[in-house]
């Protein structure tokens, strides 16, 4: 978890890579319309990220049934969208992975992007609204990706 430019697809997808795990991208849970939104510049009200973490949450409850070991990418700003989730310290099967960076490192992330909605104000806005975690697995976001995989598997004992 984390706001946009933290790294969570980066982070992921070698996280899942190295364990031999799925990966999803909860942006690809968003309806178009919060895309949309996104942007424009304009942040996600708690109305619009409801039907999303529903989405998420879903998945999540579909993957445990199956069996299936998958590492999730999802901003999950405040505790509300993480109880949504069902993602609390105690669950044996949800680990939670904060990447934590600084204003200036996030935003110099998104300006280097090409081809993704999030942008300036839009950072602005999950910022305000994040929550940071009082029971996650907080790691800095500024490590190199290979430096944050190995403190989290580290961290996991995986």
């Amino acid at each position: 978890m984390g706001p946009a430019g933290s790294g969570k697809t980066t982070i992921g997808k070698l996280l899942a890579s190295e364990l031999s795990w799925e990966f999803a991208d909860g942006d690809d849970f968003h309806p178009p319309a919060n895309i949309e939104k996104m942007a424009r510049g304009v942040g996600l009200t708690d109305e619009d990220r409801v039907p999303w973490l529903q989405s998420i949450h879903d998945a999540m409850v579909q993957w445990q049934a199956q069996g299936r070991n998958v590492v999730l990418a999802s901003s999950a700003l405040k505790r509300s969208y993480r109880d949504l989730l069902g993602v609390h310290s105690n669950d044996r099967n949800v680990k939670l992975v904060y990447l934590k960076g600084s204003y200036n490192l996030l935003l110099e992330r998104l300006r280097s992007r090409k081809g993704h909605y999030a942008n300036e104000q839009l950072l602005a806005s999950q910022l305000a609204d994040l929550e940071e975690p009082t029971d996650a697995i907080t790691v800095d976001a500024a490590l190199s990706p290979k430096e944050t995989v190995a403190k989290i598997r580290k961290r996991l004992c995986l």
